[in-house]
This record gives C-alpha cells, sequence and structure tokens, in this order.
C-alpha cells in the first residue's frame, strides 16, 4: 500500500489544468446503460472509482475503447452497450464505490429489471438508498430485497410520475433521471438537486435525444422517449478538484491558475474564501487564486446542497482554517460521520474540538509534519493540504483514497514546487 511524503513550507506556484469531473462521469457513464449506440465521452479523468465504474459496465455488456486526445478534443472513452448481457450488479464491484447504485434506473428503464448489490463508498456515514427506491417505485417499478441485494422489475416498462422527493439527494436525481428518460410518459422530479453534475448528466442525456426541462433547478420535467441514440459529450471540470487546488494555494501562501476551472460552479465557495483573506480572479483560462494580505482570517462555515458551501471541500476547509488567524466554526450538515480527519490534523499540531456535527477550530502559526492516515477521500487531501503547509515531513497512509478522486496529484502539486513523493509501503 503506497503513502506521501510531504516536506512542507514551500507556496504554490504556477498552473494546474483540472480534471473532468468524477462525480459527473460516473452518472453519464451509468447513462451508456439507456442505448445500444456508442456514446463518446470526453475529459473523462483518470481515477480509480472510474476504472471500477468502467469493470461495473463492462459485466453488463459494456464494451469500453478508449478516445486519445486530437487536437483541441481531450481523450476520453467510447462507450456502447449493444447488448445488456447481465443485469445484476455484483458486490465485489459495488462494494468498492457507492456510484455503483446508479446502474438500478439505466438498467430497470432498458432491460425491465436489475440486482444490485447495497452500495460501499467512503466510510463517511450510512448513505442510504431508500429515495432511490422510493422514486423508482412511483415509476412503476417492484422493489424487493434477498442477501443484500435490491431486486426491481418493471416487466410492463415504466411509466412517468409525479416524484416529490422528502430531502435533497444528488444520487437520487441522477437515478430517477435516468429512469425517467426511458418511462413511458411525463415524469415531474420536484425537490431535486441543482447541482452541476446534474445538469451535466441532463445535457448528456439530451444529446442522446432525452427531452428534459428544468436541470439546474429544483424541479424537473421528463418527457420519456422509446429509445435513445448515440452522442458525444465532454464531462465538466471538477468543482471539488479546483476548491482543493485553491485551498491548497491559500494554505502555503503561494499562487495558483487553475486551468478550466468554472467561477459559475464556485460561487458560494469563492464568497467564504475572499472572508477568509483569499483573492479568486477570473481569466481567460480559469481562476487565479492566492492571498489577499498576509495571514488567513478565521470564518465561519456550514455544508449545504449546492448552491451552499459542498461537503466535499469541508475536510480541506478545516485544514486551511488551522492555520487562519482567529477561531472558525464549521457545521457539516450533509454526512454524519464527516470529522474522521480531525485526529490525524490535531497530530500535525491543529487545535480542533469537535460537539456532533460543529468543530471548533482555533487556528495556529505552524502545523508540524507527522505519520498520519487517511480515512476517505476528501479527508486524505486535507491531510496533504496540511502537510503542504506544516514544517517537516508528513507521512500520509493508505493513500488509495486519493487516487479514487484526484488525478496525478503529485504530478500537479510537484510541477507548482510541492515536495511530494509516492513511495511503494
Amino acid at each position: 500500500m503506497d503513502k506521501l511524503f510531504i516536506h512542507g513550507g514551500q507556496p504554490l506556484r504556477g498552473q494546474i489544468t483540472i480534471s473532468g469531473s468524477k462525480n459527473a462521469a460516473l452518472p453519464i457513464m451509468a447513462a451508456s446503460l439507456l442505448t445500444e449506440e456508442p456514446l463518446r465521452l470526453r475529459n473523462l479523468p483518470k481515477l480509480a472509482d472510474i476504472a471500477s465504474m468502467r469493470s461495473l459496465l463492462e459485466q453488463h455488456g459494456v464494451v469500453t475503447t478508449p478516445v486519445h486526445a486530437v487536437a483541441e478534443q481531450s481523450a476520453g472513452a467510447d462507450l456502447q452497450a449493444e447488448r445488456i448481457l447481465s443485469t445484476t450488479a455484483p458486490y465485489e464491484i459495488v462494494r468498492k464505490m457507492r456510484a455503483s447504485v446508479l446502474v438500478l434506473g439505466p438498467l430497470l428503464a432498458r432491460a425491465g429489471k436489475a440486482t444490485v448489490s447495497l452500495p460501499g463508498g467512503c466510510a463517511i456515514g450510512t448513505r442510504p438508498i431508500d429515495l432511490h427506491l422510493m422514486g423508482l417505485e412511483r415509476l412503476g417499478a417492484e422493489i424487493s430485497f434477498n442477501d443484500g441485494y435490491v431486486h426491481a422489475a418493471a416487466p410492463n416498462g415504466l411509466r412517468g410520475a409525479e416524484i416529490v422527493f422528502p430531502s435533497i439527494s444528488v444520487g437520487a436525481t441522477e437515478n430517477l433521471l435516468m429512469a425517467a428518460s426511458l418511462a413511458q410518459g411525463e415524469t415531474r422530479l420536484i425537490n431535486v438537486a441543482r447541482e452541476p453534475e446534474i445538469v451535466d448528466l441532463a445535457h448528456c442525456l439530451q444529446a442522446m435525444g432525452a427531452d428534459i426541462e428544468g436541470a439546474g433547478s429544483d424541479r424537473i420535467r421528463v418527457r420519456g422517449k422509446e429509445r435513445l441514440h448515440g452522442a458525444e459529450h465532454r464531462i465538466i471540470p471538477d468543482r471539488i478538484e479546483a476548491g482543493t487546488y485553491a485551498m491548497a494555494a491559500a494554505i502555503t501562501d503561494g499562487e495558483l491558475e487553475l486551468l478550466d476551472a468554472r467561477e459559475s460552479d464556485l460561487l458560494f465557495v469563492i464568497e467564504t474564501l475572499e472572508r477568509c483573506g483569499v483573492k479568486v480572479t477570473p481569466t481567460n483560462r480559469g481562476l487565479q487564486v492566492r492571498r489577499a494580505n498576509g495571514r488567513l482570517a478565521a470564518a465561519d462555515m456550514t455544508t449545504s446542497e449546492f448552491p451552499g458551501f459542498p461537503t466535499d471541500l469541508q475536510a480541506q476547509f478545516m485544514a486551511m482554517m488551522s492555520t487562519a488567524e482567529g477561531v472558525s466554526h464549521i457545521e457539516e450538515h450533509i454526512f454524519e460521520n464527516r470529522f474522521m480527519h480531525v485526529p490525524e490534523l490535531t497530530r500535525m499540531g491543529a487545535q480542533i474540538a469537535t460537539q456532533g456535527a460543529c468543530a471548533t477550530v482555533t487556528g495556529c502559526e505552524t502545523l508540524r509534519g507527522a505519520p498520519v492516515m487517511a480515512t476517505d477521500l476528501r479527508a486524505s487531501v486535507s491531510l496533504v493540504l496540511a502537510g503542504l503547509a506544516a514544517e517537516g515531513r508528513t507521512e500520509l497512509n493508505r493513500v488509495y483514497h486519493l487516487d479514487r478522486g484526484y488525478e496525478r496529484l503529485e504530478e500537479k502539486l510537484g510541477a507548482c514546487g510541492a515536495q511530494i513523493e509516492r513511495v511503494p509501503a
């Protein structure tokens, strides 16, 4: 199992190109199950989660072919599900990644049945799929459970319906959006997620022939089609990666230009960073990020659904506030077990107290390098940020979490002056 050695204290300076969004790519890859024609995806990141989804889709019958970069067109892959060979998503694959449940809606819509293992992924909370199943039942699916698997059947096809989500769920919105694209009649999805990744999925489905209105608002209308066709689609830039590197620039007192980063995806994050004394300036290629003047200032933050502050940037923000002047209060309202990075940050000298879903961070001038252990994807990168700012050497163990969500992290940081090295354990 690999580990990272980070020698901190070097300001990051230069340019980092933001990769395609993992959280957008995964549901869009699942959408390839909705048609027998090829779906060509560009700007597809090279990540462990992407490889896991590819493996899952291939056992369903999807043939994947790499597409190389040509001129202005980025690399990616063709995905073609000419025939559905299996409607079962096995535990061996699904346990590695929660997003595997996103094949449920497409399989049910196209093949009339699906058997999907209950999902895995990071240990940051229960994250049940009850809203996915509630919505599919409203579309006419019959749902049962057996031996840790969800069994769904719609032998006469799915039928459009009005579905009101009692709480906002990104995954459920994605699953229902895909399923409704092949359902009979009109579906109205109410109180849905508004994330940029939802909009990107809708754009891809529209390119495949789906009739969708309202993506990006809290109400989406889908008029089901008898079939969808192939298309070409470019995955949006990863706003979580962009936010992470923005905070890396801030915590190291450096200056980075984040190529392809989109201001519109990060408005609340940018507003929060500016309250901390970080200057974020749009450029014709992305975003320029640096400290405005002197030491970072403490600021309070509460995670919430888009357009609020994303939970996937909470750990990184906490690492940054560990070096800020003053006391900040952080509230986590999305996942109930997402402070597992706190004990590791305190090993590096951070002063953090937690009570329930709230953390109080008293900033200190200097963090110290130490051996630490990653517990989940975003927690692991928060420790990288802390290590970049700390005095001495940080040893980060269990870095396989990083490989799930950050493409070429050591290469990108190293090109901007970071002293970071991956070594086999």
